[in-house]
């Protein structure tokens, strides 16, 4: 009985004299984003990749206040089903302290529900629908990234304030709106279509499809009775590989074509497909980091975004860098260098209430993070849980290279508005 209290005692004295790191822990962090199926080639890859990225970065400089991270990837194969069972099966059987990941929206829905009721604490990202927090009252779920109303409203704003370039007032414009039929498609392009009808324009078409559908050409065949200056367009890889195809064959023609981020933000892989018939196509999603101009960001992040850049090129053999890559990497560095600290010197550890806490304390300026957004979690109300200072940004792709042409604020380059002619899908 003696020796045990000693050995006790000793203990308690070591980890006090060491300032706890005797007793420090790993923290596990479960990662499930789409290896495989068709959203790995629209960006979850590139997300999970930041993600990887980011946390050997940390785990180099020491860890979180002394605590390696330790991720355990999964792959949710494109599928609903899988995603909630690894979600399960990482918090049941893995033990993680922390769930991330999910690319989709139609897996976040369910995935966001089920990890708030067994109390555990969720980070999202990269999924986009409005639907995954809105008027569900979530506790431990948190979204820094933005929100498909935002999509909405970024794409009409854009084409309302560039209505001149095309020779018309705004409420002579043509709009057509075209969507996967899932949460991120729906809320994408419900969003748009009351923006667009607020700013006083004409939406002339509006369809959903199946993401996994082998045929869109009877609605390309409206989109050309419709003749809309401008296409909105939420879709994920294969569905807009197969949209494009089959509008280019049938002679579609338009001003200008907005993809509101998932597949149109893999920008290499649609140019390896089409080759220049993707130059000058608009995209919607929160910034790459590398477009920004780091002088207008936090110190020290340009050197961060800088590694991040190098990094990704190298695992992933590629040129370009995609959005994604910024959000897996950036969002993961909110989570780590802000949240989980906190969590841990304020709230003394990381479980969920500790985390959800210091979620709800975070308070980042706008041109704070690498995506040149704040952050600030609404609390309480129909979007808690929802980061209330993330930026939509308009982009395109101009030879080459992506630039952001919207908002006037921030933007790298002036749009190419309309389709210059010679192009293969210019109106």
């Amino acid at each position: 009985m003696r020796s045990a209290t000693a050995k006790l005692c000793f203990g308690v004295l070591a980890a006090a004299l060491l300032g706890g790191s005797a007793l420090a822990q790993d923290i596990k962090i479960g990662a499930v984003f789409d290896q495989t199926g068709p959203f790995a080639g629209g960006g979850s890859k590139a997300a999970a990749l930041g993600t990887k990225i980011l946390i050997d970065i940390i785990n180099e400089k020491g860890g979180v206040e002394g605590h390696k991270i330790v991720p355990i990837f999964a792959d949710a194969q494109s599928k609903i089903d899988v995603a909630i069972n690894e979600a399960e099966r990482l918090i049941n059987e893995q033990k993680v302290d922390i769930l991330t990941g999910f690319y989709s929206s139609a897996q976040c829905v369910p995935v966001a529900a089920k990890v708030d009721a067994a109390k555990a604490f969720l980070w999202m990202p990269v999924c986009v629908s409005t639907a995954v927090v809105k008027d569900r009252n979530l506790k431990y779920v948190f979204r820094p990234t933005i929100h498909s109303d935002q999509y909405g409203d970024a794409s009409c704003s854009f084409v309302a304030e560039n209505a001149k370039q095309l020779g018309k007032d705004k409420k002579d414009i043509k709009v057509a709106i075209i969507h996967e039929d899932g949460p991120y498609g729906v809320g994408v392009g419900g969003a748009a279509e009351i923006r667009c009808k607020e700013l006083g324009m004409q939406v002339v078409h509006k369809e959903a499809y199946s993401a996994t559908t082998s045929d869109l050409s009877a609605m390309v065949g409206k989109l050309r009775r419709a003749q809309p200056d401008v296409i909105i367009h939420a879709g994920y890889n294969p569905d807009i590989t197969l949209f494009l195809r089959q509008a280019k064959d049938a002679g579609l023609k338009f001003h200008a074509l907005i993809g509101e981020g998932a597949g149109y933000s893999q920008i290499d892989k649609l140019s390896e497909t089409f080759g220049n018939d993707v130059n000058y196509l608009l995209d919607v999603d929160p910034a790459p980091a590398q477009v920004l101009d780091p002088k207008k960001l936090a110190p020290g992040l340009g050197d961060l975004i800088a590694e991040m850049v190098k990094r990704y090129k190298a695992e992933a053999g590629a040129t370009e860098v995609p959005p994604h890559t910024s959000m897996g990497f950036n969002n993961h560095w909110i989570l780590l260098t802000d949240v989980l600290p906190r969590a841990i010197k304020k709230y003394g550890g990381w479980d969920a209430e500790a985390l959800r806490k210091a979620a709800l304390d975070a308070d980042i300026p706008i041109g704070g993070t690498m995506q040149g957004y704040g952050v600030k979690f609404a609390g309480s109300g129909p979007m808690a849980g929802q980061n209330e200072r993330s930026i939509a940004v308009v982009m395109q792709f101009q030879n080459g290279k992506t630039e952001v042409v919207w908002p006037p604020q921030i933007k790298s380059a002036d749009p190419v508005f309309p389709l210059p002619k010679g192009h293969a899908y210019a109106k």
